[in-house]
């Protein structure tokens, strides 16, 4: 008989809550014994600072809590806009890897063994001293089209001014989605069904920008734009995208891109040769093998790594305190230094990540299965 590898011993459940709460007593004596406050009644005070850059409207009078959701939702749009340019990019990168053509392979290469390799610290650091250094100040601004201006400001663009019919635009827009991902799903089964390919591609592209376009038409074709204009030392009117996002989102996403494109040259790999000389032998292009025939197989190799990948770039999302966007980490750290409650802000930021991380995880865990082939293995 097969000797049974003796069992670890297990941490008894009582001494374990034990443990918990002797730490939580002690953490809460020393807080009262240094005078400072516990709970989250600071969320509802005044916040009492600005904050640069907001993606909801924000005032130095609002509290607290306010000011930490400016920082979720800039959090948020470096991780949505930042996972969406990474894996574009890094598809891209990872297919011309394995390009028949020398030049775009080894190109390919050099970009992802050189950004791969330089701490991603550092690249935040270099684009933005590009951005702030390499470009003139407001007065020399460079003006590529009317309306437009870059300078070490950030880049300037003409804003529309919002009207009913913007807003109908973007209902449409919503349903055109919907309607494309229906119209997708009902190719796929078509497909699979009598072999037939549907040039899902151009339809639901004319769908989703056709429609919104026609509703603009027919809406007066409204034009107002609110046009930036220099006033004294800076520029007023528009909307602005800063040198600090721009140098994070680039500087995340070049970096992840890079990790990305190995991913998908391996998944591409993993597929037998075979599969691609069967997709020739049909008489299908070679663009047409890999998008029909090999990306869809290398997709099971392909999303748990880069899951991890999507992960990565949003965490690494809190080394904007290093260049000064105002993303969660450094509203909270203003927050914190104002009113010394440092367990409760790094207990929302730690709540915050852990939220967004599992939110990500759930969503590709979801879909790994729905592309996983039935039955097997």
């Amino acid at each position: 008989m097969r000797a049974s590898a003796p069992s670890l011993p297990r941490w008894p459940s009582s001494a374990g809550i034990l443990l918990v709460a002797y730490l939580v007593s002690n953490t809460l004596a020393n807080l009262e014994t240094r005078n400072i406050a516990t709970g989250f009644g600071f969320l509802q005070r005044e916040a009492g600072f600005g904050i640069s850059e907001s993606a909801i409207p924000y005032n130095p009078a609002n509290t607290y809590f306010r000011a930490l959701a400016v920082g979720v939702f800039n959090t948020l749009k470096v991780a949505v806009v930042g996972i969406i340019l990474a894996t574009f990019i890094g598809i891209l990168a990872g297919v011309a890897r394995l390009s028949r053509n020398w030049l775009v392979a080894r190109l390919a290469t050099c970009y992802v063994e050189g950004l791969r390799n330089i701490p991603v610290l550092l690249q935040l650091f270099f684009w933005y001293a590009l951005i702030t250094e390499g470009l003139p100040g407001p007065r020399q601004a460079l003006n590529p089209l009317p309306g437009i201006f870059l300078s070490a400001r950030g880049l300037k663009l003409p804003e529309p001014v919002w009207q009913t019919t913007h807003a109908v635009m973007l209902v449409v827009f919503l349903v055109a989605i919907a309607v494309a991902w229906a119209i997708g799903r009902w190719a796929k089964l078509r497909q699979d069904r009598s072999g037939q390919v549907f040039p899902t591609l151009p339809v639901s592209l004319g769908l989703i920008i056709g429609l919104p376009f026609l509703v603009w038409l027919l809406g007066g074709a409204p034009m107002a734009l609110d046009v930036p204009a220099l006033q004294g030392f800076n520029f007023v009117g528009g909307v602005t995208i800063t040198p600090e996002f721009t140098a994070l989102l680039v500087g995340l996403v070049l970096y992840t891109a890079t990790f990305i494109a190995e991913i998908v040259r391996g998944g591409i790999l993993a597929v037998a040769h075979g599969q691609t000389e069967a997709g020739l032998a049909l008489g299908l292009s070679r663009g047409q093998v890999l998008r029909l025939v090999t990306l869809p197989q290398a997709m099971r190799v392909i999303i748990p790594p880069l899951t991890s990948q999507y992960l990565n770039l949003t965490k690494n999302s809190s080394l904007a305190v290093a260049i000064g966007f105002p993303d969660l980490v450094s509203v909270a750290n203003t927050a914190i230094n104002q009113t010394g409650q440092a367990v409760e802000g790094v207990a929302i930021i730690m709540a915050v990540y852990l939220t967004v991380s599992l939110s990500i995880s759930t969503f590709m865990n979801w879909y790994n299965r729905r592309i996983a082939v039935k039955g097997g293995r």
